[in-house]
Parts: C-alpha cells; structure tokens; sequence
C-alpha cells in the first residue's frame, strides 16, 4: 500500500516481529513518549543516505537537511487516515515522531551551535539512553542508561564491562533524530509512497547537496531561518503540509524554492536526473499533496469510507498526484 501509516489497524492489530530487540523497544517506549508504537508498528517512511566529503561539508549538509527536513516532509505527506478515519493531520506519520522519545528524536538544535562536529554528535549520543546490551546472542534490558555509562565501565547490572565497536554501532541505530548522522547521513523526514515519491525523494537530495552551487544556494536558503521558526515547522506541518505558514507566505513558497535549486543541481551533474522531480514539481505548484487527494477522495467519491484504499485501483495509485 503506498501510504505512510496504517490507516486501519490499531497497534494490537499489527504482527509482531518475534526478536528480542523489539520487544525490550515495546516496552520501553512508553515510560518516555505516547506514540513509540505508533512509529514502530504503524509507520512506513523513504528514506534516503547521503555522503559526504568531510568534516566541513557534513556540517554543511546536517544543516541544510535539519532545516528542509519539513519541506520535504510537506511535499512527501501522504498518512492522513489513522483508525479508519481522518486523523486531523496531512502527516499523522511526521506528527508521530514529535512524541517517541525526546532523548533520541527530533531537529537536534545543537547542530546549528558554532563549532559543531563528529564530536559534538558523539557526546549527544553517549547521553542517549540504552535500549539493551547485546552479548553473546542475547540482548538484556539495560533500564534506560545512558550509553555514556556503558563507555565508563559503570553501567548498573555490568560494572567493569566496556563497550566495543560494534556495541556503539548498534547504539547508533536507536537514535531517530530527523538526520541521523552515522558514515553517511540519514535524510528521515518522507513518508512512504509510489514509486515516484520513492525515487523522486533521492533526487531532491541529491538535487540540493550533490553539486557545490545547489549546496552553497540551499545553505543561504537558510542560513538565517531561526530555532522558532524550525521548531514551528515541525508542529505545523504534519497538521497542515504544504498550507503551514512561514514568513510572509507558506511552507509551499519554499518548497518551489527548494526544487529549483534541486532541479539546478541536478542539470549541473548532466545525468539526467531531473526527471525524478516532475512529480515534486506538480505537488509543489498546485499545492495538493497526496495527502490531500485522499481526503479529497474519502469526502466525495469515497463516501467517507478508507475502503477503497485496499482495492487493485489504488495500489497502482489510480492517478493520485
């Protein structure tokens, strides 16, 4: 189904995967947030990795994708139905992620902090808080210590044992910020759709932070935009998309923005790639999300149903955006 949540079952209705992992996950998330589960078991996003070329240009690249991540996110919104009905948000998916957990979800404001670095992004998740030790085949629930711990050989229940490589590798998969930095960046703000969105979401990216000018213009686009202004993006546009207000206009006057410097990098690679915005392009200059088409469907030819959601019609996406 091309959609980024489930828009019928419950939690107590989805399969479980039967591993270990999961379950201490399950059962951890919620002491810290009210919708772990929903992520976890309801969700389904495009994501996308990016490289980059140093220390600098990560920086550079962690900004721009932490400060777009909700553009894109507006342009991506397609999980409008939660419980067989219309949740009140065009991303009920992108709304989940601001109550999992505050210790490892989120904008990370601190990247934008002078000097920030490989470091910097280290000691924030030294601080985060375990979900288990892994040893031996077996994971054991570590009660939420911080990692931090586990480095300094005090972690309660294991005192003297100290992490190893791969025991920091693995904490880095539980950290769900909106970039997740780990050799390359993580780009976690699309929900999930067609095929178009899914290849179109790689070309943004690429579009805007694989050519040095479309880096450089995407850096300026907002350079200036302030931590009120990020944290208001996060709240509005699940709710409202590409209609979420920003300065003197909406979030949809960036996205046109965003896309030309995308689609200007794109042509300076000289691949031809810039046709996997098109569809991005029609979302952004008519101002319909997909999200929106659905709601538009579910109040007229749908009859307020999610039905037909689950026919052969609309998995091939019938013409939807």
């Amino acid at each position: 189904m091309n959609i980024g949540f489930d828009p019928k079952w419950d939690f107590e209705d989805v399969p479980r995967m039967p591993k270990t992992r999961y379950r201490y996950m399950r059962e951890y998330m919620p002491k810290v947030g009210t919708l772990g589960h929903d992520m976890m078991f309801r969700s389904c996003t495009i994501q996308v990795n990016l490289d980059f070329e140093s220390e600098e240009d990560m920086v550079q690249k962690f900004r721009i994708g932490l400060a777009l991540q909700n553009v894109a996110g507006a342009l991506f919104a397609n999980s409008p139905f939660r419980n067989g009905a219309p949740s009140g948000y065009k991303s009920w998916r992108l709304h989940v992620w601001t109550d999992v957990d505050p210790h490892r979800c989120g904008r990370l404001p601190f990247v934008f902090d002078p000097g920030f670095s490989f470091a910097a992004y280290a000691e924030w998740a030294l601080d985060v808080p375990m979900y288990f030790l892994y040893r031996d085949g077996q994971y054991t629930d570590v009660g939420g210590q911080p990692f931090r711990a586990f480095f300094e050989g005090r972690l309660e229940g294991h005192p003297g044992l100290f992490p190893t490589a791969a025991d920091w590798d693995l904490h880095l998969t539980t950290v769900f910020p909106d970039v997740r930095l780990k050799q390359f960046l993580e780009m976690r703000g699309a929900d999930g759709g067609s095929w178009e969105f899914i290849t179109a979401l790689p070309a943004l990216w690429v579009g805007l932070l694989y050519d040095a000018g479309a880096q450089a213009q995407a850096a300026a686009l907002v350079a200036d935009w302030t931590p009120a202004e990020l944290e208001a993006l996060q709240a509005d546009v699940p709710r409202l998309a590409l209609q979420a207000p920003f300065r003197d206009g909406t979030v949809q006057d960036v996205a046109l923005r965003m896309l030309n410097i995308a689609r200007r990098g794109l042509e300076a690679r000289g691949l031809g790639e810039e046709r996997y915005l098109d569809v991005l392009d029609a979302v952004a200059e008519s101002g319909v999300t997909r999200a929106d088409r659905l709601l538009q469907l579910y109040d007229s030819e749908w009859s307020r149903s999610i039905e037909p959601l689950y026919t052969p019609e609309h998995r091939v996406d019938n013409g939807l955006c």
